[in-house]
C-alpha cells in the first residue's frame, strides 16, 4: 500500500478540538474526525487568541466609514487591529510548513467566504458578504493551499478535491525536503 505524506491542516479550533464558540458551544464534523489519524491539526481560535473569553458576546463585521471593522455589538469595542496583528503573527510563524486550512463557516474572524457584514453595530439585516479577518489573511498569504470550512466540505466533489490538493502539497512539501 502507498504510503502518503502527512499533512499539517490549521482548523479553527471549534471543529472537534474544543467548545471556544462565543456561546460555549463546539462544532461536531465527521469528516475532521476522520482526518484526525491521517492529519497533523494545528487548532487556533483567533478569537481566544485575542483576549475574547468563553463564553463570550458575539463579534461582528460592520461597515465603519466604508471600511469593514471587527466590533463587538454589546461593548462597542473595536477588535480589527488586535485580530489582524494576531493573523500576521500566526500565518508568518507557520511558514511553509502548513498545507491546508479548515475554517469555520460564517465566522467574522475565521470565514474565508459569505460572512456578513452589517451597516451599524445595532441589529440589522447584513448589507453584504466577504471573508472574515483571519480567514482573509489565510487567502492573501496561502492563495494556492486547500482551503475550506466545515460546511462546505460536506459536499462531495468538495471534500474529494480538498483532500486531492492537500496530500498533493504535503507530498510535494516532502520531496522539496528530500536530500539529493
Amino acid at each position: 500500500m502507498r504510503k502518503f505524506s502527512k499533512p499539517t491542516v490549521v482548523v479553527s479550533k471549534c471543529i472537534t478540538f474544543a467548545p471556544v464558540r462565543w456561546d460555549s458551544s463546539i462544532i461536531e464534523s465527521d469528516f475532521v474526525e476522520k482526518l484526525k489519524p491521517h492529519v497533523n491539526f494545528v487548532p487556533v481560535c483567533p478569537e481566544m487568541e485575542i483576549g475574547l473569553g468563553v463564553p463570550r458576546s458575539p463579534i461582528r463585521i460592520v461597515l465603519v466609514n466604508g471600511e469593514n471593522k471587527l466590533m463587538q455589538p454589546s461593548t462597542g469595542i473595536d477588535f480589527t487591529e488586535k485580530m489582524n496583528t494576531f493573523a500576521d503573527s500566526f500565518l508568518n510563524s507557520l511558514k511553509e510548513e502548513v498545507d491546508g486550512f479548515i475554517l469555520k463557516s460564517g465566522s467574522p474572524s475565521s470565514g474565508f467566504k459569505n460572512v456578513k457584514i452589517y451597516p451599524k453595530l445595532e441589529k440589522s439585516a447584513s448589507i453584504a458578504k466577504g471573508p472574515g479577518f483571519f480567514g482573509k489573511a489565510v487567502l492573501q498569504k496561502f492563495p494556492s493551499l486547500a482551503i475550506e470550512d466545515e460546511r462546505r466540505l460536506l459536499n462531495p466533489r468538495i471534500k474529494e478535491h480538498f483532500l486531492t490538493r492537500l496530500f498533493t502539497f504535503a507530498n510535494f512539501r516532502e520531496a522539496k525536503n528530500l536530500e539529493i
